[in-house]
């Protein structure tokens, strides 16, 4: 090992220059004799001391512009090269072949073929070497794949024999009569192939984070075994522009996460073009992770490189290196080895003699690191081998490697097809032994399950504890509480005034101690646990920190005080609402991935729920996730002083966009209680996959007792009759969440002051009546022969007479939602617009939705309907405060 010095001191005289040639040998030793990890504490040591004595040490977060694993420190490659070599091969080809017939086929219906044919080796080595199927008979490991290279994913499970032709030829046809392949990872369309839902950009690195760290929860509260498994994820260098891919890696190395692997795919190109033209995306990237605590490998260049540096007796090899940008870089790959030769090499005349005895041929195959097997075998077992923290592996790859004129090409994201010439070039290029006129078809190819190299490949996979990806659904011995767990709450607070968030938490107390499930309940928080009410649950299940407690709180000597335990079950996230719902899709998962049905209860402000983690909201729904979103703090008028950010008028607008979402808005405990008894059946003991969203508010009334004659279908179908007029109805009142109260109130002054009866409706889901009314259309539709069916909605409400005037502490489109059945008698208030700090009082002024409001709408909707004369409208708006010239809410 040289001990040269590449870049001396300028001012350093020839005895300094000697004594730091003999630091710098001592420093090999130990490195050669010790190990890298002793190495790295010497230095840290080093660094220690030199502050202690004043001394300013530079503190570089990258590292020279070349593979951290140096040549002489790498072991031989295990594998049988070639037999990897031809799977290799026929995978590249056969996924090239699905997208490109398919378009052929069928023009425009996509499909990527670079990110895969950059890809396509760090899978392989990980398939061949890493990536384990099971752990004895716990599950294995857990991969995010690259979103854009499933046709690779495919191709290798082709030739497993997981997947048949048609399926292949079946890319992108969902909706054939054959057996199709969804476009990308989607759990929902391939339950029992995909795990994780990735390619929407950053969602797969920040849920893999989280995944980890989840992983570490269930461990240190021996819910599952402790075992060696690894959390990879495949992440795009252009994906890391996404604030979500790198937002949350602090996390990763604070908790010493070692059970995560990021690779990072440099291929040095986003969609449209270079990453980081004017710079180098893999310094920024080295600091990036280094700077936050990660276990920092690059893997730029392949071995035909080591040959060129153990040439280089100067350092200008690396300094011309250095000197380049990733522009260039692509720019040299995409040109060939001839430009390669006079704009790289050229440069220097010693660079140029180094080459000298390279063809440009030569010169045009050099490979970069993320090409070559052993460099990335090398890279994967010090990542899996490191302890006490997270590894990120920056891997330089070609966008577009093996595409011919395609590589390196800004439009290489956009290749579907190659052309003839570019199909021969392929199949040369990687041995297939395909005919003619099969490489000009693109028809797919396997050499059968007795060939060698499938013998191999299932070989590896065997040995390593099966395929991958595959998911599966234990069966789960699981009982939901009956009615009578949540009697408590059914019976109302007695007359105490008690929000329904503080209702809940009482729930959750309960939930948490129930012997048989108890310990599966995760409590999530971003943060402000206090404002729902946790002290008492943080007091009594503590939060989970993955060190413990190593402090003494302020709060100790207090009956509340704040607890961390290493086996604490509430997880408490901090201010990031993304970083919790990646806890909540950890957990709401859990029950396919660990085999655990952990019931996870995110409580958080509602106003930053979905708008904020809408995507994210969706990919849970797609990973087919299980569990309650409780949106806190909810509505726009009950949030009194905190103003337009914070009051939320739309969460259950957002909600209702997802399909597997039931999204409920209580009135009062006992229709909270009913929900969330029907949800933990619903999806626990019954395995359905749906999840709840449900609305908890900050306003203090009392709770009433159930109805005796509850109509718990009605709560749960999304409406029922809570209290019915004292005489015959002419008007019909519709209510949900705290307005409910307002409606009650409405009614009785419609009865006291104006002689109108009507009944009070409880509606706590716009969203299910819709979707019950929208399947019976549907059907009706469909069986013009049939007699027609009604939907529960209709059935419900019956010969009830009159308007229906609908009150919704959310935007009018709620109970909007219903006009299509109800027609012209529905009338709906709702609080679209911007919030204002205030009171409750004004706050429903403003927005028209309060009690006297309400009585105003149904007397002007009977005016218009006969039932009513206008002077008396026009009296009791005088006599109500009604404004009628006030400004328009919605536009204020």
């Amino acid at each position: 090992m040289s001990t040269k010095l590449d870049n001396p001191p300028a001012t350093a005289n020839p005895d300094f220059l000697a004594e730091v040639s003999e630091w710098i040998e001592a420093f090999d030793e130990l490195v050669v004799a010790e190990g890298h990890e002793p190495a790295a504490e010497l230095l840290s040591a080093l660094k220690q001391r030199a502050a202690e004595a004043g001394v300013a040490a530079t503190g570089e977060l990258t590292t020279p512009y070349r593979n951290t694993i140096h040549a002489h420190d790498e072991v031989p490659y295990p594998g049988d090269r070639n037999q990897e070599r031809r799977v290799e091969a026929l995978i590249r080809w056969n996924a090239m072949a699905m997208v490109h017939g398919q378009n052929k086929k069928d023009a425009g219906i996509g499909g990527h073929i670079s990110t895969y044919s950059s890809l396509c080796t760090l899978l392989e080595v990980g398939y061949n070497h890493f990536f384990r199927g099971k752990y004895g008979d716990q599950p294995g490991d857990f991969i995010y794949f690259q979103g854009h290279a499933s046709p690779g994913v495919y191709a290798r499970a082709f030739l497993e024999g997981r997947l048949s032709e048609d399926h292949l030829k079946n890319f992108r046809h969902e909706l054939r009569d054959k057996p199709g392949l969804s476009s990308y990872p989607h759990p929902w369309l391939m339950p029992e192939f995909w795990n994780f839902p990735t390619v929407s950009m950053g969602i797969g690195p920040l849920n893999a984070i989280y995944q980890a760290r989840f992983m570490r929860y269930l461990e240190n509260r021996n819910l599952i075994q402790k075992t060696g498994r690894k959390v990879w994820a495949f992440v795009g260098d252009g994906e890391s522009d996404e604030v979500d891919t790198l937002g949350a890696i602090g996390l990763a190395s604070r908790e010493k996460l070692d059970n995560l692997i990021f690779v990072v795919n440099c291929n040095l190109q986003r969609l449209d073009g270079p990453v980081r033209g004017n710079k180098r995306i893999i310094d920024e990237l080295e600091g990036v992770f280094r700077g936050a605590g990660w276990n920092v490998i690059k893997v730029v260049w392949g071995a035909d490189w080591d040959e060129l540096f153990a040439r280089d007796y100067k350092g200008l090899l690396l300094k011309r290196m250095e000197e380049c940008v990733d522009g260039d870089f692509q720019t040299f790959k995409a040109k060939g080895g001839a430009y390669l030769r006079q704009h790289f090499f050229g440069k220097y005349p010693e660079l140029l003699e180094m080459v000298a005895d390279k063809t440009d041929e030569q010169l045009a195959r050099l490979h970069r690191g993320g090409h070559d097997p052993a460099k990335i075998f090398n890279a994967y077992k010090r990542a899996t081998e490191y302890t006490g923290g997270p590894t990120v592996i920056l891997a330089k790859t070609v966008k577009g490697y093996g595409l011919g004129t395609t590589e390196a090409r800004n439009a290489s994201h956009q290749e579907k097809k190659l052309t003839d010439d570019g199909l021969a070039a392929f199949v040369k290029r990687f041995d297939i032994p395909v005919s003619e006129q099969t490489a000009k078809d693109a028809g797919l190819y396997h050499p059968g399950q007795d060939a060698p190299e499938i013998q191999y490949l299932q070989a590896r996979r065997k040995e390593l504890g099966g395929y991958l990806p595959v998911r599966e659904v234990p069966a789960l011995n699981f009982k939901a509480p009956a009615p009578d767990f949540f009697k408590e709450w059914m019976a109302g607070s007695k007359g105490r005034e008690v929000s329904t968030t503080m209702g809940f938490v009482s729930m959750l107390r309960s939930l948490l101690k129930e012997p048989n499930f108890g310990k599966y309940v995760v409590p999530i928080v971003p943060d402000e646990g206090r404002t729902f009410g946790l002290e008492s649950v943080i007091k009594q299940v503590g939060i989970y920190a993955c060190e413990g407690q190593k402090y003494t709180p302020h709060d100790a000597d207090m009956l509340l005080s704040y607890r961390e335990e290493k086996d604490g079950q509430i997880l408490e996230e901090g201010i990031t609402e993304a970083g919790s719902m990646a806890s909540f899709t950890a957990a709401g998962t859990a029950y396919s991935n660990y085999g655990i049905p952990s019931i996870p209860f995110y409580m958080y402000y509602s106003m930053f729920g979905f708008q904020r983690v809408g995507d994210m909201a969706w990919a849970f729904a797609d990973s087919r996730g299980k569990g309650f979103l409780m949106g806190g703090t909810a509505g726009r008028t009950t949030m009194l002083g905190e103003g337009l950010q914070h009051q939320d008028g739309h969460s259950p607008v957002l909600a209702s966009t997802v399909p597997t979402c039931l999204s409920y808005d209580p009135a009062f405990l006992f229709e909270m209680a009913v929900v969330i008894q029907d949800g933990l059946k619903r999806m626990y003991e019954q395995g359905e996959n749906v999840f709840y969203y449900i609305t908890m508010y900050n306003e203090d009334y009392v709770q009433p007792e159930a109805p005796a004659n509850l109509d718990v279908n009605g709560i749960l179908k999304g409406l029922y009759l809570y209290k019915p007029a004292a005489g015959e109805a002419t008007v019909q009142l519709f209510g949900s969440g705290t307005i409910l109260n307002e409606v009650v109130k409405a009614q009785q002054i419609l009865a006291d002051e104006y002689k109108i009866q009507a009944n009070v409706w409880s509606v706590p889901s716009y969203t299910e009546l819709r979707r019950d009314a929208l399947a019976i259309e549907r059907w009706n539709r469909l069986h013009p022969a049939e007699p027609e069916r009604k939907p529960y909605l209709l059935e419900a409400l019956g010969n009830a007479q009159g308007p229906v005037i609908a009150a919704s502490d959310y935007m009018k489109v709620m109970p909007d939602a219903l006009a299509p059945w109800l027609g012209q008698r529905l009338v709906t208030l709702g609080t679209d617009g911007f919030g204002r700090s205030d009171n409750r009082e004004y706050l429903r002024a403003h927005f028209e939705i309060g009690a006297k409001d309400i009585v105003a709408a149904a007397l002007s909707k009977l005016v218009r309907d006969g039932k009513v004369k206008a002077k008396t409208a026009l009296k009791a708006f005088a006599d109500l405060g009604i404004n009628t010239e006030k400004k328009d809410a919605a536009r204020a």
